[in-house]
């Protein structure tokens, strides 16, 4: 299966996506090949990490990126919370994967069926009691075009929505986007097939 990936990919950050789409045919096709999974390679990395890309993932117990892209310990660098809603304290783990370990790309990868665009679709507009913070990330994409019906076609709104956002709020991450040291690829990854494509 040939992988396109856009022109304006800078060199390196080109390498890494495409050894993780890679990966994750290995895993769509159960012929993983990562070995870097046990205990002499964590001592490889005791006192040091040097991962190859930023992951920003949901929390959702079906998403797992190591096992998706077919990837072992010390290759990515993985935030997760539920929606991958980019509140504050994601946003600076992001940086700290960008600006400390000078991570080349960046992976937001939005998903089917999550619970939380449900969750904002069943409730919009009203700020319910429980889960507010979450909520307040998820909003502005229903606040833009409301009459989303689709939640995974809702997902992927909110993954492109995630990169305006950080974008806007980080400094770091904008920098590093516009001197080419950082890509930033907004995915979606499909239960029903297995597959992560580029939205």
């Amino acid at each position: 299966m040939e992988i396109k990936l856009p022109e304006n990919i800078p060199a390196r950050a080109r390498e890494e996506l495409l050894k993780l789409l890679r990966g994750n045919r290995n895993f769509v096709n159960s012929t993983p090949t990562a070995k870097n999974m046990c205990l002499e390679t964590l001592r490889k990395y005791a006192f040091h990490q040097e991962p190859y890309a930023v992951v920003l993932s949901c929390s959702d117990s079906r998403v797992v990126p190591e096992i998706i892209f077919d990837c072992g310990i010390g290759e990515l660098f993985v935030v997760r919370v539920a929606g991958i809603t980019a509140g504050d304290n994601v946003i600076e783990s992001i940086e700290y994967g960008v600006k400390k370990l000078k991570v080349p790309l960046l992976i937001l990868l939005g998903h089917d069926d999550c619970g939380v665009m449900k969750y904002a679709k069943d409730h919009y507009p009203v700020m319910t009691e429980d889960f507010k913070s979450i909520m307040s990330c998820v909003y502005p994409v229903l606040d833009k075009n409301e009459d989303i019906t689709c939640h995974n076609f809702f997902a992927m709104q909110h993954t492109l929505w995630v990169e305006d956002v950080l974008m806007q709020k980080s400094k770091i991450i904008r920098n590093a986007v516009n001197n080419s040291e950082l890509y930033i690829a907004k995915c979606h990854f499909d239960h029903s097939t297995g597959l992560v494509e580029l939205i």
